[in-house]
């Protein structure tokens, strides 16, 4: 089966330091919106909900390294899902991809240990009644609904095997979790592949829908590598959404909120650093998800950090004020809640400077006191070393004093409120951090 393509998202355009809020203006117009093409049979009934997914980029060999050998092999990539849910489907993506794609079988199993899968579990993934399919570039599909048993915070391996695959392929680098990949063959269905090579990077697969019962919602989190895991351990699922999901999990409150990590490392808000930016991508990664109800934004660090002179970090910081404004404005328009995290510290780190300071506190003080968002996540507070506020807790510091190790990830969930993600009907009140507004 072949699809027609998507409408491709064009990149926010690079920018002088001295970019305003005309600019993101014209950004927003330019950017597109991510189509995503259905192909299956409708779901049962009930709403879909997103319980993972992971923002995709084009492979860039400072970032992502080109696809080690996919064409003709099998690649099994597990992920760790928030809600579970008895019905399903699988995105895949060749949206930066320059050739089309070949998925000449798919298939979807609980995950064991390693490569290997649980069989009893698993089934084959068809596109509308077919096993396999062509996406041409920039093309996006869904899976047909499936019944699976999906358990909430279970691993879940999606293994597919490929046929032509274009030089560019889509992907997401931070997976902070291993791949595992069989050169020239391999059954997708197999219990375990033994001889893969391990990938710690996820290509085509970028999302799995549930149906809910009306019950649920997701939060969406835009980030950079802080909310993509950058301090997180390897197959650990610590980031901080994780740990944010487990902690949902735990509450009676809350146990139907699933959180999508939309975070792209290097990713910036104003211009294309590491992956479109974030103005760019806001309508694939977060308004064209499934069920998201609530939209946490916490990003801009690399837009300060990357700011020159006293001038251009002034001037980032104030059309960082107008970005997040477009934001809040686009997510409440589809009835999305749109939550502010304030920019953790980054004292003694490569972006460290007098003047780029000066712009993460003014862009700070706007979170907090400017009313733009729904309610304020005061990360900034949660993180700060008491006696040096330009720093990271020592604690909570990889040792670059810019991104959290696994300490600091749990802390950054810890300071969320769940009271924010309790209430389906209007944010609830709170205080202190995680403040409604």
């Amino acid at each position: 089966m072949v699809i027609r393509p998507m409408r491709r998202i064009a990149p926010a355009p690079r920018i002088a330091v001295a970019w305003r809020a005309a600019a993101i203006a014209i950004a927003i117009a330019t950017s597109g919106g991510c189509r995503t093409t259905s192909i299956g049979a409708p779901g049962a009934s009930g709403a879909w909900l997103g319980t993972w997914g992971t923002a995709p980029q084009l492979t860039e060999p400072a970032n992502l390294p080109p696809a080690p050998g996919l064409d003709g092999g099998t690649l099994r990539q597990v992920a760790r899902v928030s809600v579970g849910g008895r019905r399903l489907r699988v995105r895949f993506s060749n949206e930066f991809g320059d050739g089309p794609l070949t998925i000449a079988a798919a298939h979807i199993a609980v995950a064991d240990s390693g490569s290997a899968i649980d069989p009893r579990t698993g089934r084959a993934l068809a596109f509308g009644g077919a096993s396999s399919i062509t996406i041409p570039a920039g093309g996006s599909i869904l899976s047909d609904p499936l019944p699976f048993t999906l358990e909430p915070l279970s691993r879940v391996a999606v293994t597919l095997r490929f046929g032509e695959v274009p030089e560019a392929v889509t992907g997401h680098p931070g997976s902070r979790t291993t791949s595992y990949l069989v050169h020239g063959g391999g059954d997708p269905a197999a219990a375990d592949l033994p001889g893969a090579v391990p990938v710690v990077h996820w290509y085509v697969w970028t999302g799995i829908d549930v149906v809910d019962d009306g019950r649920g919602a997701a939060v969406a989190v835009l980030g950079n590598s802080i909310t993509d895991g950058r301090g997180s351990g390897t197959d650990r699922q610590n980031r901080w959404p994780d740990e944010l999901a487990r902690r949902l999990q735990a509450d009676p409150r809350t146990t139907r909120v699933a959180v999508l990590n939309q975070g792209i490392g290097g990713n910036c808000v104003l211009r294309a650093c590491l992956g479109p930016s974030a103005l760019a991508r806001l309508d694939r990664d977060v308004l064209g998800q499934s069920g998201v109800r609530w939209l946490v934004v916490l990003e801009g660090i690399n837009d300060v950090g990357q700011a020159r002179g006293a001038e251009g970090s002034a001037a980032v910081a104030r059309d960082l004020v107008a970005a997040y404004r477009e934001i809040a404005a686009r997510a409440r328009a589809r009835g999305i809640r749109i939550y502010g995290a304030t920019l953790l510290p980054f004292g003694g780190s490569f972006y460290d400077a007098p003047e780029r300071e000066a712009a993460r506190q003014e862009v700070n003080r706007w979170i907090r006191a400017g009313g733009g968002f729904d309610a304020v996540i005061d990360l900034d507070a949660a993180l700060r070393d008491p006696a040096h506020p330009e720093r990271l807790r020592p604690e909570a510091d990889t040792g670059d004093h810019l991104h959290p190790n696994e300490a600091g990830h749990r802390m950054i969930a810890e300071a969320v409120d769940l009271a924010l993600f309790a209430d389906r009907a209007a944010p609830p009140p709170s205080s202190g951090i995680g403040r409604r507004r």
